[in-house]
């Protein structure tokens, strides 16, 4: 499951050119870690807010995938804790509850530096099914 999950990944231009990566994909989890650098960051150094929500959306909506199959984010929120300073991002996201169209999920993004994580954002989110 993995392997497919990194290839829909490298479908995404848009991961490809902030350099996401899929490191955890199976039924109702996924995480995505990303590698912190100046190019995304704010004025104060701080991973911009923007990044830590692309890495939650894509997250919850690779989890959701992992049971719906194509699916798209009807709509997320996302609470910044602190600022995201390190070498790593690391997004781990789980499916709370899931039906035939629509599941609901919850993703932590957690900022890496030395051998240290701290929570730095969290996000739930609505996953719909797409029919073809």
């Amino acid at each position: 499951m993995l392997d497919y999950g990194k290839q829909i990944l490298s479908e995404q231009p848009f991961s490809k050119l902030i350099g996401a990566e899929l490191i955890a994909f199976e039924e109702g989890k996924a995480e995505l870690s990303l590698t912190i650098r100046n190019e995304l960051t704010q004025n104060f150094g701080f991973v911009h807010g923007g990044v830590l929500s692309y890495l939650a959306d894509n997250c919850i909506t690779f989890s959701a995938a992992s049971i719906l199959g194509k699916c798209v984010t009807s709509e997320y929120k996302i609470n910044y804790l602190r600022p995201a300073i390190g070498k790593t991002l690391i997004a781990r996201s789980t499916v709370l509850s899931s039906g035939k169209s629509q599941a609901t999920c919850e993703c932590k993004v957690y900022a890496l530096h030395d051998k240290s994580e701290k929570l730095v954002a969290v996000a739930l989110g609505t996953i719909n099914k797409v029919n073809d």
